[in-house]
């Protein structure tokens, strides 16, 4: 195992270390190469596949560390290349059926129509769609129906989650508990962690300092509790520029740069 860093970060991709836009991280490139020469970790925690994320931990040069995907449903290990070969996704996908019609998931979807709603190359959807924790879609009826909707599905055993795009149902395991585990056994003298979603809320409230990058294509987060005491704050600058400020802001106050 790894010496005790003395941060670790963990970090929401889409619209937060990804632009929501063109998913690039290149603005965000220095600071990353900071993290690495302070052999600092970085966790990716976001609703994407291990088969999404094990290539951009690879090319952020983070492959040493463990990857939280599809939104807490599963844990990619550190050196991982492969998704992880356990699957709750038949059975998410068998209940889901036995629920009221307007919700359409990822299953419903061939890649064309992923790539239409995400923005994706096909082959970035191909990975996307290679579900097994959760599965994302879009709720196609009304606010009133939703509701219900909502009701009956956690009378299933489903958990929903809202996303910047989309409505994630799984078996309940959040990013938070996630970020605990891998705290507990990594030990850093630090936490940090960066979202903009709402899914994304409980590990800025779980990681010593939560920062919410800004999104002007999702709706903003409410206020939380934790901006009274200087817990948690908001970037200026949105995506990929916002997480690097806020990053190099945090390693600067602690003296490690």
């Amino acid at each position: 195992m790894q010496r005790s860093p003395d941060i670790i970060v963990f970090s929401d991709l889409d619209g937060t270390l990804l632009d929501h836009q063109t998913y690039s991280w290149a603005k965000a490139e220095a600071v990353l190469r900071q993290l690495r020469e302070l052999n600092a970790g970085l966790v990716l925690a976001s609703s994407k596949t291990a088969a999404e994320i094990a290539p951009l931990r690879d090319q952020m040069g983070f492959r040493d560390w463990p990857a939280i995907v599809e939104n807490g449903g599963g844990l990619m290990p550190a050196g991982a290349g492969d998704a992880p070969t356990e699957t709750d996704y038949a059975d998410i996908r068998a209940r889901l059926r036995t629920l009221p019609p307007g919700f359409r998931g990822f299953g419903d979807m061939d890649v064309e129509e992923i790539v239409r709603h995400t923005g994706l190359p096909l082959a970035d959807a191909a990975l996307a769609r290679d579900r097994r924790f959760s599965e994302p879609g879009l709720w196609t009826g009304s606010e009133e129906d939703l509701q219900a909707f909502l009701a009956q599905a956690n009378a299933a055993g489903l958990r929903a989650r809202k996303g910047g795009r989309f409505l994630t149902l799984s078996f309940g395991s959040t990013k938070a508990d996630r970020v605990d585990e891998i705290i507990q056994l990594h030990q850093p003298r630090h936490t940090m962690a960066l979202g903009d979603a709402p899914n994304d809320v409980e590990i800025l409230q779980t990681a010593g300092i939560g920062v919410i990058v800004k999104n002007r294509s999702a709706r903003p987060l409410p206020r939380l509790p934790g901006e009274t005491t200087g817990h948690i704050w908001r970037t200026e600058k949105e995506g990929p520029e916002g997480w690097a400020h806020a990053v190099s802001r945090r390693l600067t106050e602690l003296g490690l740069i």
